[in-house]
């Protein structure tokens, strides 16, 4: 796909989280931490905001009469469309060695406490129309300044994040031992990870969290550890099933059988596999043991799925 081009329209930082950001006319970005004095700068995935022109003046021509900064984006462009960009575009900011390059790492995030700008118009575009970035590499960026971007390599390595569903380790009275078990796993077969989160039993904050790392992250692959037994607590599978697009029942079948080799009480998981956009979930047991098992018996089969997912390769029948 052809590189797109757009300019840098305003600049804008603040010092506090929260807070309404304000213009200046240029910026130093750091390398894997982001705008020099802004608040959001930090060794995370969300450093450097992003929100197109077109939308807010958009948003303003319906009277919203906002300036820039106010939804606390860090950079607006024009010439793109931003929430259209897929997670892994590269936008690069100037020529040469001087060039600024920033990776988009998320989509939307969802909104805690509505804004004031909310409460007066009903409605905010920052948590549906603007992107998150991270800074590849450093230099100044300036008002007015031109940019390129290019789209993800289809063939690049597929990233995956872990979510561990657990009232103890949640609250800290246990330490959690499957989520990295999975992360190693994943990592030595060429995944790269970027999250692992561990939240409580809560059918809400599990779909939130499924629905965040698909749809705002785009994860190839989310394998979930916990919660599929018979406890009351137990909800993962039907939080699961609340948010799929399509069924993919064949994995988490598998997944029985050959658990119900190394003991009968595999029958009793009720883990489910799903697929919500272009990304595949597949709920694992608890335990770390059963979590190294079961992600040994299907990441060799594994990849083709998530290849026909992202569109490199079509679907082949066996001759």
């Amino acid at each position: 796909m052809e590189a797109v081009k757009g300019r840098i329209r305003a600049i804008n930082i603040s010092e506090k989280r929260g807070t309404e950001k304000r213009e200046v006319a240029s910026a130093v970005l750091t390398e894997g931490e982001g705008i020099q004095g802004d608040a959001h700068a930090g060794k995370w995935h969300r450093q450097v905001s992003m929100l197109s022109g077109d939308r807010i003046d958009e948003f303003n021509e319906r009277g919203a009469n906002v300036e820039s900064g106010a939804f606390g984006e860090n950079l607006i462009v024009d010439g793109i469309d931003c929430v259209k960009l897929p997670v892994g575009s590269i936008i690069c900011i100037g020529e040469g060695d001087a060039a600024v390059r920033l990776r988009v790492t998320q989509k939307g995030k969802e909104c805690h406490t509505h804004c004031n700008i909310y409460k007066r118009m009903g409605e905010c575009i920052m948590p549906h129309q603007g992107i998150f970035t991270e800074v590849l590499t450093g230099g100044t960026v300036r008002k007015g300044d031109s940019f390129t971007v290019s789209y993800p390599d289809i063939n690049r390595p597929f990233q995956a994040a872990v979510v561990i569903l657990s009232d103890k380790a949640s609250s800290g009275q246990r330490e959690d031992l499957s989520g990295p078990k999975a992360k190693e796993i994943l990592e030595k077969n060429g995944y790269e990870v970027i999250e692992t989160v561990v939240i409580p039993d809560e059918p809400a904050r599990i779909k939130a969290e499924l629905i965040r790392l698909s749809d705002g992250r785009e994860a190839d692959l989310i394998v979930t550890s916990g919660g599929t037994g018979f406890s009351l607590r137990d909800r993962t599978p039907e939080a699961t099933m609340e948010i799929a697009e399509r069924n993919a029942p064949g994995i988490s079948e598998y997944i029985r059988m050959r658990s119900m080799e190394l003991t009968d009480r595999a029958m009793l998981t009720r883990g489910v596999s799903v697929i919500r956009g272009n990304t595949l979930i597949v709920n694992l047991p608890g335990s770390p043991k059963a979590v190294g098992e079961c992600l040994e018996f299907i990441l060799g089969a594994l990849e083709h799925g998530l290849r026909v997912l992202r569109g490199s390769v079509s679907e082949c029948a066996r001759k």
